[in-house]
């Protein structure tokens, strides 16, 4: 479906692919609903954006209080919503799992999965309501495929991956089209954005991430040509054709690289 014309939900939208997307979206002619839970990220993406087709709303997409107040507050001032990007996320500490306090576990289920099953409960009704609407989830490579000290952040995407397949069999006879997205290393400010502190690392690691302008074009062409699962980045497609062939020798690689980067 082509989004000119369009009213699109952004989660995460004041950074990172969040913010690219809703930059895109606005050049493509499509009304821009861009939720996060940063303010100041929001009136900065508005300065940058002068236009009139972009609506800022601060959420707190891990409470349903505040999807629920987000979306009383919208349909007062829009009739309709077309597509729903659920793009917001945040990932662990890296530390293993017996070492990580359950606040955080619940904090990371409750951004990465609850918030979009929610928010996508929300408004599904709607999007059912219209001639053509579509569901993006943004999951991860860490969705399908472990990675060492990210186990509960994996867990979620994982969690938020089959969530969005089952939708894709709930909706087939319906105008709602649903994709599912996982992207490799993007360069974003996610840890920041998750109040973890790690050493910065100079390595050609960060230097290999896809670029979130690059993402976002990749996810939004996506979106345009209704495809079902998206991999962003050569290191998603590498790493899901390697874990299919030999998941085990797939962990041990992916565990030596981490240790490299150490």
């Amino acid at each position: 479906m082509k989004v000119n014309g369009k009213r699109i939900i952004v989660t995460g939208a004041g950074s990172g692919m969040g913010r690219e997307m809703s930059f895109q979206l606005l050049k493509k002619g499509a009304t821009v609903i861009a939720l996060d839970i940063n303010r100041e990220n929001l009136e900065k993406l508005k300065e940058e954006n002068k236009s009139n087709n972009l609506f800022t709303y601060v959420v707190d997409i891990s409470k349903e209080d505040s999807i629920a107040a987000f979306k009383e507050e919208y349909f007062k001032n829009h009739p309709n919503v077309d597509i729903l990007i659920n793009n917001a996320g945040i990932i662990q500490p890296f530390i293993h799992v017996d070492k990580l306090e359950k606040n955080i576990i619940h904090k990371v289920m409750d951004v990465n999965f609850y918030g979009p099953l929610e928010l996508t409960r929300a408004v599904l009704p709607e999007l059912l309501k219209r001639p053509e609407a579509h569901i993006v989830n943004i999951s991860s490579m860490g969705g399908f495929f472990p990675f060492p000290g990210q186990t509960i952040y994996g867990a979620s995407k994982a969690a938020l991956k089959l969530f969005t397949e089952g939708l894709y069999a709930e909706l087939l006879d319906t105008n709602v089209h649903v994709t599912v997205v996982f992207p490799g290393a993007i360069a974003t400010n996610i840890v920041k954005n998750s109040n973890i502190q790690i050493e910065e690392k100079s390595s050609s690691n960060t230097n290999m991430a896809l670029s979130a302008e690059k993402a976002a074009a990749i996810i939004i062409k996506a979106i345009e040509k209704n495809k079902f699962k998206v991999y962003v980045g050569k290191d998603s497609k590498f790493m899901n054709f390697l874990y299919k062939i030999n998941p085990k020798g797939a962990i041990k690689f992916i565990n030596k690289q981490m240790k490299k980067m150490n």
